[in-house]
Order: C-alpha cells, then structure tokens, then sequence
C-alpha cells in the first residue's frame, strides 16, 4: 500500500513537473527574441492572410521565438479581426505585443510610404517619386536637392561626396549616389533632409564596401562612379558589363572620344535609343561625342553588380560594340567592321 502511494505521488510528482516545465517553455516561447536588437523589421500582413499565415510571416521577419508556442498562442486568444498591413516592428517585441498591434493597429507601427529607387533611374526620376511621398512639386524637390549649401552639408558628412557634385555644368548633384534600394519610410512626415539621410546612410555602407578597391584605380570615386554609371546604361544584360566597361577603358586609354549615345541623351535630358547626328554635336560637359574622356558626372543611379563589374572590367582589345533589337551585343576591334555589324543589326 506504501508502495503504491509513494509510486502515484512520484507520478503526480512528474505531472506537475512537466506541467510547470511546459508553463515555463510556453511563457519563455512567447518572449521576444532579442533584448537588445531594436532595429526595425518590415512585415508585410497581406489581405486574405491565416493566423497561421500571420505567424509565418512574423516567424519568417525573425520576430517569433518559438513559433509552436505563438501558434498555441493564437488558438487560445480571442483574435477575430488580425487586419492586413505593412507594419514596422522589431526583435525586443513579444508575440502578446505583436498579435495585439496586428489586431488593434496602432498608427506608430504602421509604414508610411516607401522609397523605390532602381538601376540605371536617373535624380529627376527619383524626385519624381520623392515628390509623391512628400507632397510637393517635383521641380521643389530638384531644387532643394541641388542647393550648394545643402549639397556642402553632405559633403562634410559623407566620404565619397566630393567637391566634384559642386563643379559648374554639373546637373544634379547627386546624381548616380542615391543607391538603388527600396526604403521603408517611417517618419509619419518625414522631411526630405531626413529621407536623404536613410538613403545616403545606406549608400555609404555599400560604397564602404568598394572604396579601397577603386581607390586603386585610376580613378577618383566620383570618375569610377561616372564611368559604371554609363555601363549600367548601355548594358542590357549583366553579362555584358563586364566588356562594355573593357570597351570604354580602351578608348579612355588610346584617348578616343567614348561616343556614348547615353550621355548625349542625358545631356537632353531625354530616353530613347536613336541619336541624331545634330544630338551628338549638343554642347555639354555631358556629351562624350564631343568632349573627350568622362563626362562630368554620373548620367545614372548604380548598382553594386555593375560596380563590381566595372571593376573587373574585361582585357580585350574591342574598340566597338552594338546592340542589336534583342539585346545582343557585337564587339569589334576596327572601324570598318563596326560599320558592318551596324548595317547588319541595326533595328531603329
């Protein structure tokens, strides 16, 4: 008889054993991951989502710690209304905290708006959308872009601005620095100093990445970024980048105009594939069929791919190169041959 209570008291024993060690794991489950990482996380709650897909979400952002603890947790709740958002949350918020935010949204944990800049976008494009988020005329945004003492300001506080985005002729001070990225904006009204700021913070951290490399090169920072933003223009495809820039840094080197129709349009501030005759004879520090070497400036925002190739640009002796209507290009080492590959290939 003593034997069996000891025995069903050992089992009680163990029950509530793991009873408090399943408490505990739950409760330890729903905490935040981190006590220290408060940068922000994007989560976007799409329409139509599942608790279960909800958790996913947040699972996946890194902000669930232990995601059959949050999911137990959901089922015991009385969640009826988790509502579709793109939210701003970090590591240092527990599972309790992040259902009731998605379930009662709270304004401060909501996106604002969103900043798209892609490769090969030029500063009027940008602003363009700046102008959106801002609400203001797209001419102000260029104008507050381009003010000198603004522009000084950020040369004082960023390495790889220079004195060069002040020189006259020079378009758009900023032209070819605004990295391309999509930024998450989370001031409720940001102003256009501060979207600045995230998008040249982020730039710097992935021109840190290139700035020993290329200051082995011939070039300052401000050639080398002129120079890949041409290559990112004319090269349809990543593959091409690599001889495309091997192209320019020959002519560069035999003291040959560059001849690149990109820059005869950005110097009209204008798209398209043909140029005239007339369009290359444009008077402009821009234009490489009528000054030699680099144009002042970047003609374009750059990506680090086409950094990286610029960089490791292709030894070869091509002098030409043409791009026929799919994309493909042809490389040629003389004139002559060049004229051929044209007459041949020419779609416009």
């Amino acid at each position: 008889m003593k034997n069996k209570r000891t025995i069903i008291i050992s089992v009680i024993s163990i029950i509530v054993a793991c009873i408090i060690f399943a408490v505990f794991f739950y409760q330890q489950g729903l905490k935040a991951p981190s006590t220290q990482n408060d940068e922000d996380v994007i989560v976007l709650i799409e329409e139509g989502s599942s608790g279960r897909d909800i958790i996913t979400a947040l699972d996946e952002a890194g902000l669930i710690k232990n995601k059959l603890c949050a999911q137990i947790y959901l089922k015991l709740g009385s969640f009826n209304h988790l509502q579709a958002n793109t939210y701003i949350f970090n590591q240092t918020m527990g599972v309790k905290e992040l259902l009731s935010i998605i379930e009662n949204p709270d304004f401060e944990y909501i996106l604002k708006s969103k900043l798209t800049i892609i490769e090969g976008t030029t500063l009027p494009q940008v602003a363009s959308t700046l102008a959106e988020i801002l609400e203001l005329e797209e001419k102000e945004v260029i104008k507050q872009l381009n003010n000198k003492d603004y522009l000084q300001s950020l040369i004082d506080q960023y390495w790889f601005l220079s004195d060069d985005i002040l020189k006259s002729g020079i378009m758009y001070g900023l032209e070819g620095y605004l990295y391309p990225e999509t930024y998450f904006i989370t001031e409720q009204n940001p102003s256009l100093e501060n979207i600045m700021k995230v998008v040249l913070d982020h730039s710097q951290d992935i021109y840190d990445q290139f700035k020993d490399e290329i200051a082995k090169t011939r070039w300052s920072f401000h050639e080398f970024m002129t120079l890949a933003s041409i290559v990112e223009k004319e090269s349809l495809f990543d593959e091409d980048k690599n001889m495309i820039a091997g192209v320019f840094v020959n002519r560069l080197e035999k003291s040959m105009l560059l001849q690149s129709d990109i820059t005869v349009n950005y110097a009209l501030q204008r798209t398209g594939v043909n140029v005239s005759i007339a369009q290359t004879q444009t008077d402009s520090p821009y234009n490489t069929y009528k000054y030699l070497g680099l144009p002042i400036g970047p003609v374009s925002n750059v990506s680090s791919d086409t950094m990286k190739r610029t960089l490791e640009y292709s030894d070869h002796d091509f002098i030409y190169f043409f791009a026929d209507e799919n994309g493909k290009v042809y490389y040629n080492v003389t004139y002559s041959d060049h004229q051929k590959t044209v007459e041949e290939y020419r779609w416009y």
